[in-house]
């Protein structure tokens, strides 16, 4: 017998005045699966979570989750799903435990509330200024109570919006291994990231949207075979120039890769006349290497981006909605 997905929506549509930010969207999570959420600012990302708890309205759609039909219009989530929404938010003048005992109350369903907290405390790693003020906190601790909060549901199903974005490396460990955990113990953890090498690392289901609409959704493996099983890393004396000869031939693909130099794929052919025209240019070329495809090039080229117009794909979704979500 199949396992009932974690989260079930179909045909998920927003409209904020003259903009569409979700378009028809169909989204599946299933449970022990890390599922990666990701697109460039303004995807739709943030805006699908915060519809998918009800935090927005949605216009059209059904949405189920932990197999429970959600109201658009509903006040409350089911039971054991939390989130951890954008930035944030608590009573600055009280402390970190004094801020989750508070949440724990408003919400009826959290059980054995102090043992709860104690170990949302120890698995975020801030139990040691669990009793200091919040305002005293860091960016990163912050974050780090943030996902506490949402911990306290002991939750089936859980969404993480850039959970990483404000920790140190070491912080930013710590959460992915909380979050790899939650997923092998049975949990579908939602994630969304601008981090091409995180999501691989952790995700085994990604969905990419751009626009508003799902332009793929499948394992690593299957968005790979959508490209060219190997592509090459160039290097030149002036990056700028070969990506301009490469859009003016059709069978050349280049991208920008966040350290530098360009990521090339082609057939060997094309490859070889690219290379002799660089020369003609008067282009060296420095580095030519063949290398299996980059997560963030298919990402950029689903979304019909590149890292020059676009910065780094980010996942805090340019929409003017609430300022902070924590669903707990």
């Amino acid at each position: 017998m199949i396992a009932q997905p974690a989260v079930e929506a179909s045909g998920v549509s927003k409209r904020f005045g003259s903009r569409d930010a979700l378009c028809d969207v169909d989204f599946t999570a299933r449970h022990g699966q890390l599922h990666g959420l990701l697109g460039p600012n303004g995807a739709g990302k943030t805006t699908l979570m915060r519809v998918l708890l009800g935090l927005v309205k949605r216009d059209a759609g059904s949405v189920r989750l932990v197999g429970r039909d959600v109201d658009a219009t509903s006040e409350h989530i089911p039971n054991r799903v939390a989130a951890l929404i954008d930035t944030p938010a608590f009573y600055p003048y009280l402390s970190g435990r004094a801020n989750l005992s508070l949440l724990a109350r408003l919400d009826w369903k959290t059980r054995n509330r102090a043992s709860t907290i104690d170990r949302a405390l120890e698995q975020t790693g801030i139990a040691t200024r669990a009793d200091d003020a919040v305002g005293g906190y860091s960016a990163g601790m912050r974050q780090r109570l943030g996902l506490a909060a949402a911990l306290i549901r002991s939750p089936q199903l859980l969404f993480l919006d850039e959970p990483t974005s404000a920790l140190d490396p070491a912080g930013a460990r710590d959460v992915r291994a909380l979050a790899r955990q939650l997923a092998d113990e049975g949990a579908a953890v939602v994630l969304s990231s601008h981090d091409m090498a995180e999501v691989e690392e952790l995700c085994t289901m990604l969905t990419v949207m751009n626009d508003g609409r799902v332009v793929f959704s499948g394992t690593v493996g299957e968005l790979r075979t959508r490209a060219p099983a190997v592509v090459h890393v160039l290097r030149t004396s002036d990056d700028g120039t070969a990506l301009s000869v490469a859009a003016q031939r059709y069978a050349v693909k280049a991208t920008p890769m966040s350290g530098g130099g360009l990521e090339v794929s082609a057939p060997i052919e094309a490859l070889d006349a690219y290379i002799i025209g660089l020369g003609r240019t008067d282009v060296a070329v420095r580095h030519l290497e063949p290398r299996t495809r980059s997560l963030e090039s298919l990402f950029l080229e689903l979304t019909g981006r590149t890292n020059a117009d676009s910065g780094v794909p980010a996942s805090v979704d340019a929409e003017p909605l609430h300022e902070s979500s924590v669903a707990s």
